[in-house]
């Protein structure tokens, strides 16, 4: 596992420039694997009760998707909804009410959960009555442990203290913050435009009401960008203190995101650049106290994430990284994705046409996959390289009873540039990320996925991996 110690030693970017042309590259984030455009509308309804019933004995996480927005972020890949409107609301609980009672019934027994997640979307779109609603509503069915981590997602600029109270009082103790850049130019930009002061009162009023862990998100590569104007907003954030930081790169999706087409090519941060920007928040926030997990993730030391990457114990998924193992990830709401052990199955996306089946009574299911046996085990693989910097053949014979060389027979050879490169350095008959390869590391992870398919500039799949 990559040491602690090692993210102070970080590569000089005249180092990193000579790999730009050969790793910048459209390739997946490694969120779920196989990854979604993999797959299919045949994982209909039927597939995913079935996938349900399977997972009857593991411990149940939650995720709820309020899809509604006031404004459109422009540079938001989120499955989301425009609209002034906040009647919408009760509408929309209705049906999560439903499908709430559906789910619960399909996974039988009365199983806790250990972990609940509000993301949107802007989950404060809703009042402080609907957002309590919410809580009961999940809770009468699947009844929060006595442990529970329970977050939400809010937007500075349009949450109250009522609100926070309101999620207070019935369990929520994670509360994560979009702050993207506090730059006015890239804020005008990116139609976002948040003062320090909304973010610092949100915080304060967090902390004042006992949430034990306050994140912030930042985007790297937003136009107008620059290494100076990115220095002032780490000035601002590291003195704000948050517990965490995910620090995302722009995924820059035009054939997704419509809203993307404004930015001219020219507005945007080259790769190099977007490294630089990279390079400079990894030495701030290490010198700050915080340390790097993962892909894009920072904590300080006491956060338990930390904690979960010393021990070996940090996992990722679609909510980004947590300390939960051995987990279904169960999701409420349009376009919602669930994770159980050996299937994923996503909900229709449009909010009105999944709150219609689900009031029919059936579960609004798009698309999904029941994951093969060698799926499972690269999975696994793609999991360990993203959360603890390593490709351990003893890991890997230990978890499944064969060898590593006998699923990817020219695993060496396949892995041999990037050592060659600096990216990755031996350790007996296992491969540890370096420093430089961290940067890259979904390159590196894309030389275990079975279905990427070959490259097609004209219609990317993916965004690019700098």
């Amino acid at each position: 596992m990559l040491a602690f110690d090692d993210l102070l030693r970080l590569p000089d970017l005249d180092d990193v420039r000579r790999y730009i042309p050969k790793y910048d590259q459209p390739g997946p984030r490694y969120t779920s694997y196989p990854t979604a455009p993999v797959w299919t509308e045949d994982f209909d309804e039927s597939e995913f009760r079935e996938a349900l019933a399977r997972a009857r004995n593991r411990q149940l996480s939650l995720y709820i998707h309020i899809p509604f927005c006031e404004r459109l972020c422009s540079f938001c890949a989120c499955n989301k909804t425009i609209t002034q409107d906040h009647a919408v609301g009760g509408p929309y609980l209705d049906g999560l009410e439903r499908e709430a009672e559906m789910l619960a019934s399909a996974i039988g027994g009365e199983r806790r959960c250990v972990q609940l997640a509000v993301g949107g979307g802007t989950p404060t779109f809703l009042t402080p009555q609907e957002l309590a609603r919410m809580c009961r509503v999940v809770d009468s069915h699947f009844p929060p442990d006595a442990n529970a981590e329970r977050s939400v997602e809010v937007d500075p600029r349009v949450t109250s203290r009522a609100q926070l109270e309101v999620l207070s009082e019935h369990g929520f103790n994670r509360i994560s913050l979009g702050v993207q850049d506090f730059a006015p130019r890239v804020q005008r930009a990116i139609n976002r435009v948040q003062s320090r002061e909304q973010t610092e009162r949100i915080t304060l009023d967090a902390r004042a009401l006992g949430y034990a862990s306050v994140n912030f998100d930042l985007i790297y590569g937003l136009p107008f960008q620059t290494v100076a104007s990115f220095g002032e907003t780490l000035d601002q954030v590291i003195a704000l203190r948050p517990d965490r930081i995910a620090l995302y790169s722009y995924a820059h999706v035009t054939w997704i995101v419509k809203a993307q087409r404004g930015f001219e090519k020219k507005d945007l941060p080259s790769a190099e650049r977007k490294l630089a920007i990279m390079l400079l928040a990894s030495q701030r926030l290490g010198e700050a106290g915080y340390r790097f997990l993962g892909l894009d993730h920072f904590a300080l030391p006491q956060d338990e994430l930390c904690v979960a990457a010393a021990s070996g114990d940090l996992r990722r998924n679609f909510n980004g990284y947590t300390i939960r193992a051995g987990v279904d990830l169960i999701a409420l709401g349009a376009s919602g994705i669930s994770e159980l052990a050996d299937a994923y199955a996503q909900s229709v996306r449009a909010p009105e046409p999944w709150r219609e089946q689900v009031m029919k009574g059936h579960l609004a299911t798009l698309r999904g996959w029941r994951l093969t046996p060698d799926d499972v085990r690269r999975k696994w693989l793609i999991q360990r390289l993203m959360c603890q910097g390593e490709v351990s053949e003893r890991a890997y014979a230990n978890a499944f009873g064969e060898a590593l060389t006998e699923r990817i027979p020219d695993l060496r050879p396949r892995l041999a540039p990037f050592v060659e490169d600096g990216l990755l350095v031996p350790d007996g008959e296992d491969y540890r990320v370096t420093p430089l390869g961290r940067l890259f590391l979904r390159v590196i992870a894309m030389s275990f996925d079975a279905y990427l398919p070959e490259p097609d500039l004209e219609r990317p799949m993916f965004s690019r991996t700098v």
